[in-house]
């Protein structure tokens, strides 16, 4: 997954800061400490937003002041469960009527069940379900993200709209031959595309007043948990009962 750039600071003779800088800044680290492997010192931070150690310091104790970081007794930096609450309400009907049936095809193929969401130029992944018993091969991380031109969500996403009608909201972003076959398909496919060895199944997810979203599934491309037209009519399905859930007309 691609990182952003740190921040570049604003030019010395420009007069004036950006109004929204700090908060810039204190979302980034946000950012940074979501991407890490583990927690991170004061001077990695620092490091990775570009800026000197006692603006990190400043930016990581507002963040704490909110319960949204927290230091472990080394002194390293980690997310806090403040997030929890903040993530609870993104999509929360999205997130409430899917999970239900995550979980049931994450258990029913041993492998990482997740909801992507159209998320301004990206796809973003809104909740993940691992299954109950065994360590999925593939993770699928909530708040992951990839463009639109690589992988199944995003593809899926596409085909829930015509050409016409993506070009008027994306004309900078091609419509994918491949959103085209997953309309008539019902969802779509990719193989090695975001991640080398990965292959994803989607269906997109129609319902009025909700975000652009797709349901898909991930796992290793040389040991499918069966085949890809029974997985992509499972997508299917899936997407059907949680548009149902969400009240969505009947026959969708």
């Amino acid at each position: 997954m691609p990182t952003e750039s740190a921040e570049e600071p604003a030019p010395k003779d420009s007069g004036a800061k950006p109004a929204s800088q700090t908060l810039s800044r204190g979302i980034r680290m946000l950012e940074v400490l979501a991407e890490s492997p583990g927690p991170l010192t004061i001077a990695e931070l620092s490091a990775q937003l570009g800026v000197h150690r006692s603006i990190a310091y400043r930016i990581l104790r507002t963040l704490e002041s909110h319960l949204l970081v927290m230091r472990d007794a080394s002194g390293r930096v980690q997310l806090a469960p403040g997030l929890v609450a903040l993530a609870r309400g993104v999509q929360q009907d999205l997130q409430s009527a899917a999970l239900p049936e995550l979980a049931e095809v994450a258990n029913e193929h041993g492998a990482s069940a997740f909801i992507a969401v159209w998320d301004q130029r990206d796809c973003f992944t809104l909740v993940t379900v691992e299954p109950r018993h065994g360590t999925a091969a593939v993770i699928q991380r909530p708040g992951s993200r990839h463009a639109f031109n690589r992988g199944a969500p995003g593809i899926a996403i596409q085909s829930a709209l015509t050409p016409e009608a993506w070009v008027e909201r994306m004309p900078e972003e091609p419509y994918r031959a491949a959103a085209a076959e997953a309309r008539s398909l019902g969802y779509a496919v990719s193989r090695d595309e975001v991640i080398p060895g990965v292959s994803a199944v989607a269906a997109p997810i129609r319902v009025p007043n909700q975000l652009p979203a797709a349901v898909a599934m991930v796992y290793p491309t040389a040991t499918p948990p069966a085949a890809t037209a029974d997985l992509g009519e499972r997508m299917v399905r899936a997407a059907r009962a949680i548009e149902r859930a969400l009240g969505a007309a009947p026959g969708r």
